[in-house]
């Protein structure tokens, strides 16, 4: 009964945090996004700097959202997306994007033959969300 008291509390306290990550990492992130690095912004107080890999595999989709803050992305590898409604369109490799903040973009879908490999980096609001889905 005691070992029960003495593990039972620290099991619960790690399942109820692993429940925590696992539950805002599917509200705020994308399963498609590996994380490098994290760290704060020095000289801009509540804001963080998040380096990311993504790969989106042929069908797989990007949904529309936002950032609290800015990203930049370079192409790794690039390939054909797709828009609902709209002509494919390529995303050529070794080019870059610059995201700015509350910008709606994404929503497409990787219609190419090849994965999409981006290199993200977010400078965000600490505590915030990456990804902020448009409903």
């Amino acid at each position: 009964m005691n070992s029960i008291r003495k593990f039972g509390l620290p099991v619960c306290i790690f399942i109820a945090g692993a429940a925590t990550t696992i539950v805002a990492q599917t509200l705020g992130d994308i399963p498609q996004r590996t994380e490098q690095k994290r760290g704060d912004l020095v000289g801009a107080p509540g804001m963080e700097v998040v380096s990311s890999m993504i790969e989106l595999k042929p069908g797989e989709s990007l949904d529309l959202h936002t950032h609290h803050g800015i990203e930049v992305a370079y192409v790794i590898q690039g390939t054909k997306v797709q828009s609902p409604g709209k002509d494919p369109i390529e995303l050529a490799t070794a080019s870059n994007l610059l995201v700015p903040r509350d910008l709606r973009h994404g929503g497409f879908k990787v219609v190419g033959d090849s994965s999409l490999k981006l290199f993200t980096v977010h400078v965000i609001d600490k505590g915030k969300p990456i990804y902020d889905f448009v409903k």
